[in-house]
């Protein structure tokens, strides 16, 4: 730990809740979004002109107007635009096919594959009380799958999923990072799937409850997030999202497990 270690002192949020409904604007909204992505991946294979800004606009305003009455702490949707933007990057969308959607009772979060025979990633809070839940991987769809391993105290667990030749995403082989250092995350915030985003990496911080740090992020963290990899620049999952706090000197922050802890507490950790 080094000086720059916070201590958080204020509500942390594991369920990374924001409200929402509006069913129709919100299947509004996909429908926009889906559209978006298709023009823009037609004009990259064409490669005549950049993407047009007048879409990421579009997408903020249909995102506003589905949020905006409920939601006004939501800043002004640049997730969703920006997810737009990565989603045309051919890594971004390589690493989506790893990324799953993971049902269990009335719990929605996000997971991710570390293997080609489907285990899977992902927050203990998200599973918590589960055996059998089901997880939706973008590609082959819904997959039913098994609670096989259980850390609670560094809020991970993983899942089987039934079938193989899973794409899946590779972990660091440690939690290393620069402060300030870039990275991508793919989850599934606020009712939507399969979203990408970007952030920095703060530093390690401190938090009630837990007897080590972890990772204080400077992202555009919602309610959905909960098991979304954190990326590194080599395409590694280098920590996996799990709650949001309030930070005296930063505001709201994400907060993430390291991968170290995974492998620490795993009795059987995947490399």
């Amino acid at each position: 730990m080094t000086d720059r270690d916070k201590k958080e002192k204020d509500i942390i949020d594991k369920d990374l809740y924001e409200e929402i409904d509006e069913e129709e604007m919100y299947i509004l909204v996909q429908e926009e979004k889906k559209k978006a992505l298709e023009r823009a991946a037609k004009e990259k294979n064409e490669k005549t002109r950049p993407f047009p800004k007048w879409i990421f606009y579009l997408i903020a305003f249909m995102m506003a107007a589905a949020i905006l009455p409920n939601t006004l702490s939501i800043p002004a949707f640049d997730f969703l635009v920006t997810s737009a933007k990565l989603s045309t990057n051919d890594e971004i969308s390589d690493y989506k096919r790893s990324v799953v959607t993971i049902k269990a009772g009335e719990s929605r979060g996000t997971g991710f594959s570390i293997s080609d025979e489907g285990f899977i990633l992902t927050n203990h809070h998200v599973v918590e009380e589960e055996t059998r839940v089901s997880v939706s991987f973008p590609e082959t769809g819904l997959h039913e799958a098994e609670v096989v391993e259980e850390m609670p105290g560094v809020d991970l667990a993983v899942l089987k999923a039934e079938g193989k030749d899973f794409p899946h995403l590779p972990l660091a082989s440690e939690t290393k990072f620069s402060t300030n250092e870039s990275f991508s995350f793919i989850g599934n915030p606020l009712s939507f799937s399969g979203v990408a985003n970007k952030g920095n990496i703060i530093d390690y911080t401190e938090i009630d409850d837990w007897n080590r740090p972890v990772l204080m992020l400077d992202a555009p963290i919602y309610r959905g997030n909960s098991g979304s990899p954190v990326i590194n620049a080599d395409g590694e999952v280098t920590a996996v999202v799990f709650a949001t706090s309030r930070n005296d000197d930063f505001g709201r922050v994400g907060l993430a497990v390291p991968i170290d802890y995974y492998y620490e507490e795993s009795e059987n950790p995947l490399p």
